[in-house]
């Protein structure tokens, strides 16, 4: 009789190989597990539950996200240490890590959820948490510090409803490093299944945003592509920019 099957990301956190099957799934993507010498292609694979396993993590941060702003400093960097910043969409805290990692002297790490900071996270004395907080709530507010550093990942919204207020408390001269979601910015027909695909459609969003920013006051604005792909599949953009 075969022995049962599982899915891999499912068998990889029931084994405590990784914490969640997200991480799971990323280092199944990155080509860095194994079962029973052979390489998985992907979190769906089914496999014995009795293979042997051999895994690596596909990264070193809590989240996806740390890869996404640790590359994007790469290509547009900013002076972070000693600095204030705010995470808008902290989430997991991917973007904060990367933040402290940087040497940020404190990171107001926003987001609309709860309990989702990662527990390596939790407490860490230059973390304000802010769960359950739409950034949105805070226009015409002002943070106990204001931030010269701003870093932002939202989903399900426009990046530009999120921008003004982000920008309404940061400090001047400020540096900004936004994450551009062409699924959550083009218009439904361009939106199959949650992929936006067309190179166009994305040019054609990401010129809107650079251009919205400008408007805004933002210079020495670039747009560049993320050093990975969404979670989706989705290609990501940044926008880099400098405001006062």
């Amino acid at each position: 009789m075969s022995p049962a099957r599982k899915r891999a990301d499912v068998l990889l956190v029931e084994r405590g190989l990784f914490e969640s099957r997200a991480r799971a799934r990323a280092a199944i993507e990155a080509g860095l597990v194994t079962a029973d010498d052979r390489q998985v292609a992907k979190p769906s694979e089914t496999i014995a539950e009795d293979a042997v396993i051999q895994a690596e993590p596909a990264h070193p941060y809590v989240s996806r996200g740390g890869v996404k702003l640790a590359g994007a400093l790469e290509r547009y960097p900013i002076e972070i240490e000693d600095h204030v910043c705010l995470d808008v969409g902290a989430s997991t805290g991917g973007f904060t890590e990367v933040l402290l990692a940087n040497g940020a002297s404190l990171v107001f790490a926003i987001d609309v959820g709860t309990s989702q900071l990662h527990p390596s996270l939790r407490g860490h004395p230059k973390i304000v948490s802010m769960e359950e907080t739409d950034i949105r709530s805070y226009e015409g507010k002002r943070l106990p510090a204001r931030p010269d550093v701003v870093v932002i990942d939202v989903s399900f919204i426009s990046l530009k409803t999120v921008l003004p207020v982000a920008l309404s408390l940061a400090a001047a001269p400020m540096s900004l490093l936004a994450l551009i979601k062409p699924q959550f910015e083009a218009d439904r027909k361009h939106n199959k299944k949650g992929i936006v695909r067309d190179a166009a459609v994305h040019r054609e969003i990401c010129d809107d945003i650079a251009a919205f920013a400008a408007s805004l006051g933002c210079t020495d604005i670039e747009i560049f592509p993320s050093p990975i792909t969404g979670g989706d599949g989705n290609i990501e953009f940044f926008l880099g920019a400098r405001r006062g």
